[in-house]
């Protein structure tokens, strides 16, 4: 006999479905998307009430476009997720999660994100169909190209920085760009080290292209990422522009802060076995927390200290 099935309550389904869509808009990873403030911040505009209010909408709207990349990501995984160890706990891929609602709520992610975008500024909206297409490219085939694969998810990062200028209109920091690109680049292959080492001898049934990445090779690529993330971060803190715009050299004093984030991110992929998710990381790791604190606080001093003390 067949064990008797127990109809669950229409109100648990939904809550269960409505609390599966959480959890695969990944509300966590928004994190990322406080790069679209470094403009306002770098550019000396942070008490500027329009710019603030135009790069907080800038800000929802990335949160909208990357949470529909994220459940189109994962419609698109959902197999290959179910026999991940971790993966498998997501809602699409362990059942949690009608298909139908997560294909729905896609679509208005991106409708809201493109009508958003375009009513904000056209120039944004570029930026965001950009982030759309490349991520769309990257869950539907580029993901298995190796190398490549690590540099268009550092390209949502760039697109991110280079929204924050876009968006109030100031001019954008070629040094600024680099440097996120460096430090995106060693997150991402980060990541792919953490997988392979995670998965082992399955890694290649999860993702083809780890069959082609090997700890050796991806130690050797971060190792030359976080050096140019050190030295472009260097460059950009005594560039003539950076000088000119903060009224000093003293943004030197935040290069310690970065030195100390590049190497504790590296100690904790080598001696830790961390990596796979930075914005874990960027919770979880109390030393990592202090550190960006501390650099958030000397920055805001360095750029804005001088101006308020002269007001004042």
């Amino acid at each position: 006999m067949k064990p008797l099935e127990i109809e669950q309550p229409a109100s648990w389904t939904l809550r269960k479905n409505l609390r599966g869509l959480l959890i695969e808009m990944r509300p966590q990873e928004w994190v990322k998307n406080l790069l679209v403030f470094s403009g306002l911040i770098f550019s000396r505009s942070l008490f500027d009430l329009h710019g603030l209010w135009t790069s907080l909408l800038g800000f929802v709207i990335f949160c909208a476009a990357s949470s529909g990349i994220y459940i189109f990501n994962d419609l698109c995984d959902i197999e290959a997720d179910r026999a991940h160890p971790i993966k498998s706990s997501r809602p699409l891929a362990a059942g949690d999660l009608n298909i139908n609602l997560a294909r729905i709520a896609m679509v208005i992610f991106f409708t809201a994100a493109a009508v958003g975008s375009l009513a904000l500024s056209p120039r944004f909206a570029l930026i965001i169909v950009l982030y759309l297409v490349c991520c769309v490219a990257y869950s539907l085939q580029l993901k298995n190209v190796v190398i490549l694969d690590v540099i268009l998810i550092a390209s949502g990062f760039v697109l991110r920085a280079i929204s924050g200028p876009v968006l109030i209109d100031v001019t954008i920091s070629e040094w600024l760009i680099i440097c996120t690109s460096m430090v995106a680049l060693l997150a991402g292959f980060g990541k792919r080290r953490h997988e392979l080492t995670l998965l082992r001898s399955a890694a290649s049934t999860h993702r083809k292209n780890l069959s082609e990445y090997s700890v050796s090779f991806l130690d050797s690529i971060m190792v030359i990422c976080a050096g140019a993330a050190l030295i472009t971060y260097a460059l950009y803190t005594r560039a003539d522009e950076t000088v000119a715009r903060v009224g000093s050299q003293w943004m030197l004093i935040t290069i310690p802060f970065v030195v100390y984030g590049v190497f504790r991110y590296l100690f904790l992929i080598h001696q830790r076995d961390a990596g796979g998710d930075p914005v874990k990381i960027l919770f979880h790791d109390r030393p990592t927390i202090l550190n960006l604190l501390l650099w958030l606080v000397a920055v805001i001093l360095v750029v804005y200290l001088p101006s308020l003390l002269k007001n004042g």
